[in-house]
């Protein structure tokens, strides 16, 4: 049972039925068709590990939207200023991340990033090599690439 297309196409029905078939609609649908399948099917196995699924998503797009603001703001700043911050560098981040999805995720979601952008994956998959444009402390930089590692592994997982 694909439990996701289930409720993305109970969402869709329900924006359908309730004539909102806009971005607002959909989103309600959404919920409202998590809510059902997690009550009806609360037995099987892939409802269970999707009940979790779920609000780890919704708070990885908080914290990541949070993150991309701060972000725009900080490189924006730094380019309408005369001074300016910037202090390049590439660092090497060590990988938790095992599958080609979940290293897909996390460079994509750092080269997403204005100031950040992913270079390379070592041969081994155990490396990603990052030029980041703000490189004031090394270990601030990478435990905020460490915490966006976790948020996307809780996700993916």
């Amino acid at each position: 049972m694909n439990v996701l297309l289930s409720n993305l196409v109970l969402a869709l029905i329900w924006a359908a039925l309730t004539d909102t078939m806009n971005a607002g609609g959909i989103v309600i649908g959404f919920f409202i068709a998590y809510l059902v399948l997690i009550l009806v099917f609360r037995q099987h196995p892939d409802v269970r590990q999707y009940r979790l699924r779920v609000p780890r998503m919704f708070s990885f797009v908080v914290f990541f939207t949070k993150e991309l603001v701060m972000a725009n703001l900080k490189v924006a700043y730094d380019v309408l200023t005369p001074i300016h911050l910037m202090k390049p560098g590439v660092i090497a981040m060590p990988l938790r991340a095992e599958s080609d999805m979940e290293i897909s995720m996390l460079a994509n979601a750092i080269s997403l990033t204005p100031g950040s952008l992913s270079l390379d994956v070592s041969s081994d998959r155990k490396v990603l090599y990052v030029h980041v444009m703000y490189l004031d402390n090394e270990e601030e930089v990478m435990n905020e690439l460490k915490r966006l590692e976790t948020k996307i592994l809780r996700v993916m997982r």
